[in-house]
């Protein structure tokens, strides 16, 4: 069986691209498409990819839509439908802001596109840039999305079976789509428990998160807290926002980008507990990866997080996304007893262990056997 895996594009590595490495160890024979690939940009995880046969598309020769891709973005139907796959028994599409699931497929062929989230900027969701700031991007905008949702319906009428991410975008699957689907929850690295220790170690007395710095995410509310109450935070991620978010840092507040591996272990398992602010968000890979050390977590009741931390057993959920809403589960968190902590830490790794490497690919087994 001739299978190709076809992602949104590769220059960047987050949630998604963690899928596709994993759909990639499933099936390593799958050859791999992508709008545009840029190793430069993967910074230290473009190892990755090194080995793999990667097919990009016409846009990926022209260096400045490599860029300019988002502005642009009305060029994304002639993307997908330029690739040829008519000698695949299976495509699996990698689906996000950039709708690969519009690869045309002839009948023969079946199309399983894997959703991590309908295209944001097409549905009122925020976005990591504020495009609407400025009304020529905002007439610009609107004007372009209008066909680009059109297009976004219309392709997604071309795949013949789904996989949500979540739940929380299986709904978006059916109100945006029409569509039914099923959910498999993404993989997530979790560390071996001997890495976690989560009945004999003590956590230090700093927060942690680990993002994309993006407008969407919030990790300013996450700053402000910080710097309010006087609490060491620790902000491991990189992306546009960087420079705001040193900007208002206060002194108690370290960001950190471009870590190794080792020292995000070290990180976790010496954390006391995970924030997050992220509005809308699909699943929340990074809050599991939290989970899989012991580190309760306490995120905005927002999106797929309301699937997987459950108030008071494995973490805390906020209900207003500002400072004295988060500092007040804060406070929940520190008023436990030593064996409640303990508990919640144990929780946490519960739950992340149901979204395991291994309880994917069985998953995603399942569903394509049943279909050969």
């Amino acid at each position: 069986m001739k299978i190709a895996i076809v992602h949104d594009q590769l220059q960047e590595f987050g949630g998604a691209e963690r899928v596709l490495v994993s759909l990639k160890k499933i099936f390593p024979a799958a050859d791999v498409f992508t709008s545009f690939y840029n190793p430069k940009t993967l910074g230290i995880h473009a190892d990755e990819f090194k080995s793999w046969k990667i097919v990009t598309s016409w846009a990926d020769k022209i260096p400045f839509l490599k860029r300019l891709y988002s502005p642009l973005r009305f060029i994304t139907p002639q993307i997908w439908e330029s690739f040829k796959l008519d000698q695949y028994n299976l495509v699996i599409s990698s689906s996000g802001s950039y709708m690969s699931k519009g690869i045309v497929t002839k009948p023969k062929t079946i199309h399983i596109c894997y959703l991590h989230h309908p295209p944001r900027y097409l549905y009122g969701y925020e976005t990591a840039i504020e495009w609407q700031k400025y009304w020529p991007i905002k007439v610009y905008g609107n004007l372009i999305n209008h066909n680009l949702r059109l297009y976004d319906y219309q392709s997604s009428q071309g795949v013949n079976y789904f996989i949500a991410n979540s739940i929380e975008t299986q709904k978006r699957i059916k109100k945006f789509y029409r569509r039914d689907s099923i959910v498999i929850y993404p993989p997530v690295n979790l560390p071996e428990k001997k890495l976690v220790n989560l009945l004999t170690r003590q956590p230090a007395s700093y927060y942690i998160t680990v993002s994309r710095l993006a407008r969407a995410k919030h990790i300013d509310i996450l700053i402000k807290t910080a710097n309010r109450q006087k609490f060491d935070l620790k902000v491991v991620g990189s992306g546009r926002h960087l420079s705001y978010l040193q900007s208002i840092a206060g002194p108690t507040v370290e960001i950190l980008s471009q870590i190794a591996d080792q020292q995000l272990i070290s990180l976790y398992r010496n954390a006391r507990a995970y924030l997050f602010a992220s509005v809308d968000e699909e699943f929340g890979i990074a809050p599991i990866e939290a989970m899989g050390y012991g580190l309760p977590v306490i995120a905005y009741a927002s999106g797929g997080l309301k699937e997987t931390v459950i108030d008071g057993k494995n973490g805390y959920l906020y209900q207003r996304l500002n400072e004295q809403s988060l500092l007040g589960k804060m406070a929940e968190l520190e008023n436990l007893t030593s064996g409640q902590y303990q508990q919640m830490r144990i929780n946490a790794r519960k739950e992340a262990e149901k979204y395991s490497g291994d309880v994917f690919k069985k998953k995603i087994m399942a569903f394509v056997n049943q279909l050969f």
